[in-house]
């Protein structure tokens, strides 16, 4: 039996215990789960059973992937994300005047540093992706 075959079924079991248990909720009634929370357990606990599925396998095959296909070209692309991530989280301020309290503490200035990071690093891999997908059009309108 293939792969294939097997996570389709196992997907087929997770789905319908999913509905059963949410039925068994449904059951329930509203207030009975906000008063008590009975019944959600089990749902919970084939959400993580999911995920933890969903992790393994793909874990497995990026990493099949990483070790039958290029590696040079692979440590190359997994260092150029992180000049990105360098660059991103040099140009970040971390300036914390003007932030609201968590949870009635105040932000720390390597949190808001590493905020603007991930916020820089964004704009400059969302400005790369669209300087590549107009760079692939205006080739493709020319080549022909």
């Amino acid at each position: 039996m293939g792969l294939h075959k097997i996570l389709k079924i196992v997907a087929l079991i997770l789905g319908v215990v999913g509905i059963v248990f949410w039925f068994l909720i449904l059951s329930k009634g509203d207030d009975a789960i906000e008063a008590t929370g009975e019944g959600v357990d089990p749902m919970l606990y084939i959400a993580y059973i999911t995920l933890g599925i969903v992790l393994l396998f793909v874990l497995i095959f990026v990493l099949k992937g990483i070790f039958s296909g290029d590696l040079k070209k692979t440590l190359m692309s997994v260092g150029a994300f992180l000049v990105v991530v360098v660059i991103g989280y040099v140009m970040s301020s971390g300036s914390i005047e003007g932030l609201p309290l968590v949870d009635g503490a105040p932000v720390t200035e390597s949190t808001s540093k590493w905020v603007g990071a991930g916020l820089n690093t964004f704009y400059i891999l969302a400005l790369l992706a669209i300087l590549a997908m107009i760079f692939s059009g205006f080739k493709k309108i020319t080549s022909k």
